[in-house]
């Protein structure tokens, strides 16, 4: 079920130490332990369920992302600022490139990509989930690939992103180069992952729902970061900030920290610790709950 890892999944390095131990506290219920690396920084879940084996820690309610029903009313915010975020994503790529060709790794349902499709961007999604990856194809008729294994290697695109999938993936170092194989001289990959240095991850501590054990495999701070730039040769050009991360993690944490409390406390004091939160990391690239960051080929 389990695999214990013995080097850094992101510099190989097999001189890493255990960091802390955190319950997964959507699902099993289980405590796993995450390590750092003594090298590059990285914090990673160590030992993690196998591939083929963690399906199953996915099936909770909260996990919106591969959802498009409207269930309860966190849900309904969630799918309020999701729609919210797919056109900031759809101008993000416009100002880059223009248009062009899209690739969007993990791609959920298909929104961002249907959008941007609508905007005159050719698109191309790759989605494990079979549930999600079903839904992605009917918007986008059958441009949704399961793995990236399965595109044409000659296939090149202008921007290929990862919202908040890169800490998902267990092949990191091998599906980062296969990425960067299909993009472009001149393209763009964007990475959007949690920061687990942020007010918000200090705030809640064990309970910080960034943490997401053992779905998240890989937590990447400042450091990890500048690692992950040098390791696949890449130029960092900007860091964004994600605002909106800060009031939703907040939230889960506040349902972690005292399931009991009332519904309207709990969204108040999310509300009141995103506001912190974001305050905290104003002006200061990098230091929001979540950061999104712009890489280009050197």
């Amino acid at each position: 079920m389990a695999e214990r890892l013995k080097k850094c999944p992101l510099c190989k390095s097999g001189r890493f130490l255990n960091h802390s131990e955190i319950i997964d506290h959507a699902v099993s219920k289980e405590t796993f332990i995450i390590c750092r690396c003594q090298d590059c920084s990285l914090l990673f879940t160590n030992p993690r369920p196998k591939e083929e084996k963690i399906g199953p820690y996915y099936d909770f309610p909260e996990y919106y992302s591969h959802e498009k029903n409207n269930k309860n009313l966190t849900q309904l915010i969630y799918s309020k600022v999701r729609n919210y975020a797919v056109s900031e994503k759809v101008k993000l790529i416009t100002k880059l490139k223009g248009t062009g060709k899209l690739l969007d790794y993990g791609c959920g349902t298909g929104e961002f990509l249907s959008a941007a499709n609508t905007q005159g961007w050719k698109v191309t999604g790759i989605e494990p989930t079979e549930k999600a990856r079903t839904q992605a194809n009917e918007l986008l008729h059958g441009n949704v690939f399961e793995n990236i294994d399965l595109l044409d290697k000659k296939k090149k695109f202008d921007v290929i992103s990862l919202f908040h999938v890169l800490e998902h993936i267990h092949s990191l170092r091998k599906t980062v180069k296969k990425i960067i194989t299909h993009l472009k001289s001149d393209g763009y990959i964007i990475i959007a992952v949690p920061n687990p240095t942020s007010f918000d991850a200090i705030k809640y501590g064990e309970k910080w729902a960034g943490w997401d054990v053992p779905r998240h495999l890989y937590h990447f701070n400042e450091t990890a970061i500048q690692n992950f730039t040098e390791i696949f040769d890449l130029d960092l050009v900007t860091i964004n900030p994600m605002p909106f991360d800060s009031y939703y993690v907040s939230l889960l944490s506040e349902g972690y920290l005292n399931p009991k409390q009332p519904l309207i406390t709990k969204y108040m004091k999310a509300v009141t610790n995103g506001i912190k939160s974001n305050k905290e990391a104003k002006g200061k690239p990098g230091k929001y709950s979540s950061n999104l960051f712009i890489f280009r080929k050197k």
